[in-house]
């Protein structure tokens, strides 16, 4: 069964100055959904708005049509991956994946590195290694949709491949929101990209769109 999560009518201002204005997104599942912005233009102000831990001057924010105050209180509804690690530092790995309802051998089956680990604390791992340990958990928890901020970061560049495989693999049943300064990765893996630019959401069809609105010096001439 398909679900989709809107949210419009967005409006945001800190102070006098306005970052979000009469912004609309939806996310369904099945399908990724890319967010691209240079630094400050709000959007991990609106992945808070969509989980429902952010509260703008006005929004709505709809679960199949229905209205929803805080998505993430509504049971598998909605995860979100911070740019900040938000395992406790103490925490085992036994204990998060007990937590997540997740299996560690799937995990340890993918990123073999891993192996032994079971009982390590967090942190005693590497920042990549935090985060691969918390994209994994995210990705195949039982939310129906998945908001990823700054995925990539830490992340070599093997571990970035194989993370965007498992983002595709999870697009085919849940829907996934990805932002990243690393905007090569979110052409890779999106079915459809937005660019948050001046307060507003953009649709963009071509890569020299990104040229036109400023987020890029020079593009090549591919389309998206």
């Amino acid at each position: 069964m398909k679900h989709k999560l809107e949210a419009d009518s967005i409006h945001l201002k800190y102070g006098t100055r306005e970052i979000l204005s009469s912004v609309y997104l939806k996310l369904e599942t099945g399908r990724i959904t890319g967010l691209l912005g240079r630094n400050g233009t709000g959007k991990t102000s609106l992945i808070h708005i969509l989980y429902g831990c952010l509260k703008g001057s006005h929004q709505s924010i709809r679960f199949d049509d229905q209205y929803v105050a805080y998505p993430f209180k509504v049971q598998d509804l909605i995860s979100y991956l911070p740019q900040h690690h938000f395992i406790p530092a103490s925490f085992k790995l036994k204990r998060v994946f007990i937590d997540f309802d997740v299996d560690y051998e799937l995990f340890e089956k993918q990123f073999p590195g891993f192996k032994g680990k079971y009982h390590a604390k967090s942190i005693s791992l590497s920042g990549g290694e935090r985060r691969l340990v918390e994209l994994f958990l995210l990705l195949k928890c039982n939310s129906k949709f998945i908001l990823l901020d700054e995925p990539f970061s830490h992340l070599t560049p093997i571990q970035a491949e194989q993370i965007k495989t498992l983002i595709k693999e999870t697009a085919l049943t849940k829907g996934v929101l990805v932002t990243d300064h690393m905007y090569g990765h979110i052409i890779d893996v999106a079915d459809e990209i937005y660019l948050l630019t001046d307060g507003h959401m953009r649709l963009i069809k071509d890569l020299q769109e990104l040229q036109f609105f400023g987020y890029l010096k020079q593009v090549s001439p591919n389309s998206l």
